[in-house]
Order: structure tokens, then C-alpha cells, then sequence
């Protein structure tokens, strides 16, 4: 009788986080234990389609991976994930847990935890009401504006605000900001389609620019600081691990999407280059944001940290409930250094699930 637990690892995506999603399944893939559990591997297209993939990591990395030994798979709230026989019938792949190895929209926002909320089946991570406040910044900031949680000051618009009255729209921010300011979609998450406004024109191009990914638009002030990140990892007990603090040095300009991704350019400090005590409000405020917005299993919380009268002030920038798992990812290394190999990390994860 086989006693490990069927791990299926979700990766893919309609999200523009797709190829992100790609390069931390191949990661996770390579460090799974395999001897406590049997992995299956279902990859969803930039599409929408779900199919069992049989195939090794080399495809996924190059993404062709849906050209294999593929076979089409539906979320099932009877069967689970199932595949259909050759009447048509629904055949539970018979999964345990689910690990989604993705990222961004229709991924981490809710909408995938909904959906394998009706199909019954354990999964990895928050669930469907905290993705999605996680997700949308906006609603992050709102409900963490009700607790002692130092926020930089941000103002919310639509894209439907944007087409109708343009002029009004800035007159409201430049009443409320200085440039620079920072230009986001309000969910969407590894920097896309964020950028930083020096002038009018600026903000304009960099508004027009996010709604292409959101229909709200966030602009926060700039903040002058140093850019830390911590990682939190929930334990069977329920009580929550929280890892040292890690800073990132993006180079010129801020930490995007193509330094996040596609070049070098960044460094990274394990530990961070704070003093014990900026790291204990860190810790403190990261305690406190996992537990308001009732996140499960993990999650990454960024803050900025820059000088203030004498002293390091720190602000919450964004939290991030299912953070990259690239070789190069911030979360996996944090919890690493702290004595967390990367293959525990993984089995830790897994004995979190719920539906």
C-alpha cells in the first residue's frame, strides 16, 4: 500500500506572471522530496486550458511543455482534478494536495483558491478571501489604515475615472502628492505594469500604462528608502515562523519587473543592512499583517525602511501570498539562510494545506 501523500503542482496561468510561474515550478520540481511524496504536474496555458503533463522540467522551462504528453484536465467539485475516460466519464487524478506554483492574476487573487475550494481538494496557501485583499493593494491598505500599520500615503483611481475626466484626476493627485510619485495597478503583482512618474506627463503615461493591467489604479507617494522584504511560513501549530529580513538594492531606478526577472543588475543582502531593532518592528508589523488579513501558509511582506530624524522609520509596502519560488526568489532564500533547506520548505508548505 503506498503511505505518500499525491502532490499535484499547479503552475502556469492566464496571468502575465506566466513565465515567473514557469521558473519556480522547475525549481520546486527539483527540490520536491520524493520519497515522501508521488508529484504530478498539471500546467495551465496562457488560455485557460488545464492538462496533465507527463513530460520532464526542460519542456516547462522552454515553455513547450503543452506540445508533450499532455491530456486535458477539469476541475471537478465531485472528482477533484479528473481526467475523462473514453465514455466521457470524469476520473479523479487522485490527488492529496494541491501546491499552486503560480502567480498574479486569476492565480494568487482568489479566484484559483475558489475554484479548488469547490473541487474539495487541500491546497497550499491562503484562501479565497485573503488572496484576494492581498492581491488588490488597495484593499490591503484599507484595512491595514485600521491598525498601527505605517502606510505611505495613496490615492485610488479608476480607469473609468481616467476616460471621463482626466483633468479632474490630476488635479486630485497633484493636490494630495509631490513628484515623483509611484504608479501601480492595484492587483497585479512582480512590478507589472508599475512605474515611477517624475512629472505630469509622466503620471499620465504611467496611469494610461497600469490600466492596461487593472481596472483601479494606485498612486502612492515616493518613498526615499531602502527596500526589505521578511518571510513568513505558518507551522502545523499554527503559530508563524518569520524569517531575518533581506534587502535588495535594485541599481538604478526601483525594483521591476525586468530586475526582478530578466537582468542582474540587483543585489541582494541576507541579513539586511538595518539595526536589530528596525528588524523587531519589521517581525512585529509582519506578525500582525499575516494574522488582520488571515493568511494560511505563506507569504512574503515588503517594507520600506529609510532614514527619519535619526532614526530607521519603516513602511509597509505590499504583502504577497504566493511568492516567487525561482532560484533567485527573496522567500525561499530568507527562510534558507535561517536553517529552512529549500526541499523542508517545500514538505513544510504541503503538511499546511487546507481547503
Amino acid at each position: 500500500m503506498n503511505s505518500k501523500k499525491c502532490v499535484c503542482l499547479l503552475f502556469g496561468g492566464k496571468s502575465t506572471e506566466y513565465e515567473v510561474s514557469l521558473r519556480s515550478v522547475c525549481s520546486v520540481l527539483e527540490n520536491i522530496d520524493r520519497d515522501a511524496f508521488d508529484v504530478i504536474t498539471v500546467g495551465i496555458t496562457k488560455e485557460g486550458e488545464w492538462y496533465l503533463y507527463r513530460g520532464d522540467a526542460d519542456a516547462i522551462k522552454n515553455d513547450t511543455w503543452q506540445k508533450g504528453d499532455v491530456t486535458p484536465v477539469t476541475p471537478d467539485p465531485k472528482a477533484g482534478l479528473s481526467v475523462r475516460d473514453e465514455n466521457g466519464a470524469a476520473q479523479a487524478l487522485g490527488i492529496d494536495v494541491i501546491f499552486p506554483v503560480v502567480h498574479g492574476k486569476y492565480c494568487e487573487d482568489g479566484t484559483l483558491q475558489g475554484l479548488l475550494s469547490i473541487c474539495g481538494i487541500p491546497y497550499v496557501g491562503s484562501g479565497c478571501t485573503s488572496s484576494a485583499v492581498c492581491m488588490d493593494k488597495t484593499m490591503t491598505k484599507l484595512i491595514l489604515s485600521n491598525y498601527e500599520v505605517p502606510l505611505a500615503n495613496a490615492l485610488s483611481v479608476s480607469a473609468r475615472e481616467l476616460e471621463a475626466d482626466l483633468d479632474d484626476v490630476i488635479y486630485r493627485i497633484e493636490s494630495m502628492f509631490r513628484y515623483p510619485v509611484f504608479v501601480k495597478p492595484s492587483s497585479s503583482g512582480s512590478s507589472v505594469g508599475a512605474s515611477k512618474a517624475e512629472d505630469r506627463d509622466g503620471l499620465i503615461s504611467a496611469m494610461k500604462n497600469a490600466a492596461e493591467y487593472d481596472k483601479k489604479i494606485l498612486i502612492e507617494e515616493y518613498i526615499k528608502g531602502r527596500e526589505v522584504e521578511i518571510a513568513a511560513l505558518e507551522n502545523k501549530d499554527g503559530t508563524v515562523t518569520l524569517s531575518c529580513c533581506g534587502e535588495i538594492d535594485p541599481g538604478e531606478g526601483f525594483y521591476d519587473y525586468e530586475t526582478k526577472y530578466k537582468n542582474d543588475n540587483a543585489k541582494y543582502y541576507i541579513p539586511a543592512h538595518i539595526l536589530p531593532e528596525t528588524e523587531l518592528r519589521i517581525k512585529e508589523t509582519a506578525s500582525l499583517i499575516f494574522s488582520v488579513l488571515g493568511c494560511r501558509g505563506l507569504s512574503r511582506i515588503d517594507f520600506f525602511v529609510r532614514d527619519f530624524k535619526g532614526t530607521e522609520q519603516i513602511i509597509f509596502n505590499e504583502i504577497n501570498t504566493l511568492p516567487g519560488f525561482t532560484s533567485i526568489s527573496m522567500y525561499p532564500q530568507l527562510l534558507e539562510h535561517d536553517g529552512i533547506p529549500y526541499s523542508e520548505l517545500i514538505t513544510r508548505l504541503i503538511e499546511t494545506a487546507g481547503v
